[in-house]
């Protein structure tokens, strides 16, 4: 059942791409929100990790219900772009397919199911398929209604489709204005479950331990890079208005968080995969310190560089008159000379700030070892040894054994 839902929504998204070059060269009036971008295409392509993660869970651990949910969003979303393209080519060429305007009416409100899943109970029932306590439930029936009352209006809401500017919604009752009212009223609380959801996550990973807590580290560092990379275009949407962020047209660097965006979705189902089938569990810690250093390192770099290209640009044509090919070398020296530096520095800012306790652990231990080298006394040296052991490891019981030449002892 896995794979085949798996199988099913990578055929939906082969069936998008001619669909997709049939749609784009079809005479679509200016009028539809159309987004025939290159970046829609991809975004399809970034999402099959939904479905093959899915399918990876759901086979091995068929009763944890994160792998199913991760096979509907995927489906959901394949269904949305088929339907879409679907749409716009069918009302554009009329008579070329059956029923193109009841498929822009189905993709018009399918986007409801796959965010509330994934922002609801993805979250929800991470990393087991269970909540986290009986207390969620109500959050958990409160999510459901949401979703399905919040699709059901949507589709049944009278008036145009939103990316077909001017054809009626085929869904729509007419004279049903309520439905509309109805659909705006429930919408703020579908990210309010979402937020709630989140925040069951955060109180699980207080609660939890060991390999658990690990688990969850994986999905909050995949979800926390999605919220900064779409914060960044959200922002970048309001400094150029005119330039559409999902349609960057010819601003290059939008088009490429376009990318960044929809390529960081994919963090999410490889984090919850990796976390819950346990294959090759890396250290989160490590990543996300890694992460942070060379993504703090690779802004920095790039802001001195930009900078000193810029200033030593200036400066050149303050004294001579000219602009000079000198200023983007003795910038490349520059950053050459600094990166082993920033590194450092950088390695163990993040070090003080974020792993205080792996960071004050290291210092001790380096400040033993500089003292282990001049110690001659046993009994100060297994103080020291014991107590570093303490310091650093935190056991609940430490223990010395030395041995002599003539007998072993134990000195506790």
């Amino acid at each position: 059942m896995a794979w085949a839902l798996a199988g099913l929504t990578l055929a939906m998204f082969l069936a998008t791409v001619p669909l997709w070059f049939l749609a784009r060269s079809a005479d679509l009036p200016s009028s539809w929100r159309a987004d025939l971008g290159v970046g829609g295409l991809v975004g399809g392509a970034f999402f099959l990790a939904f479905p093959l993660v899915g399918a990876l869970i759901a086979s091995r651990r068929p009763k944890n219900a994160v792998g199913w949910l991760c096979l509907a969003v995927g489906l959901l979303w394949a269904l949305s772009g088929v339907f879409d393209y679907y749409g716009y080519y069918g009302a554009a060429t009329p008579g070329s397919v059956p029923f193109p305007v009841v498929a822009a009416g189905i993709s018009d409100w399918i986007w409801v199911p796959a965010v509330g899943l994934l922002g609801t109970y993805v979250l929800l029932l991470f990393p087991d398929g269970r909540l986290p306590s009986r207390r969620w439930r109500p959050l958990a029936w409160l999510s459901g209604a949401v979703i399905l009352l919040l699709s059901v209006g949507v589709m049944l809401a009278p008036g145009p489709l939103d990316n077909l500017g001017g054809v009626r919604n085929p869904f729509g009752i007419e004279g049903a204005d309520w439905l509309t009212v109805g659909a705006y009223a429930l919408l703020p609380l579908l990210p309010l479950c979402m937020l709630a959801s989140a925040l069951s996550l955060v109180l699980r990973y207080r609660r939890s331990g060991g390999e658990e807590r690990q688990r969850i580290k994986w999905i909050a560092f995949a979800a926390s890079v999605v919220v900064v990379l779409y914060a960044i275009a959200m922002i970048a949407s309001f400094v150029f208005p005119e330039e559409s962020w999902t349609t960057a047209g010819s601003v290059w660097w939008l088009n490429l968080l376009t990318y960044a965006v929809l390529s960081s979705f994919t963090l999410v189902p490889i984090a919850v995969g990796i976390a819950i089938l346990k294959y090759r569990l890396y250290d989160i810690d490590v990543v996300i310190n890694r992460a942070l250093v060379h993504v703090s390192l690779t802004a920095t770099m790039v802001a001195l560089y930009l900078g000193g290209v810029v200033l030593l640009q200036r400066l050149f044509v303050l004294l001579t008159g000219q602009r000079s090919t000198l200023a983007v070398v003795a910038s490349t020296l520059l950053i050459a000379a600094l990166f082993n530096p920033l590194r450092r520095g950088l390695q163990s800012f993040v070090d003080r700030r974020f792993y205080r306790k792996k960071y004050d652990a290291a210092k001790t231990l380096a400040t033993f070892n500089s003292r282990l080298r001049e110690e001659t006394d046993l009994d100060s040296l297994r103080d020291e040894v014991l107590g570093v052991s303490r310091e650093t490891m935190q056991p609940e019981h430490s223990s010395l054994w030395l041995r002599t030449h003539t007998a072993d002892a134990k000195e506790d």
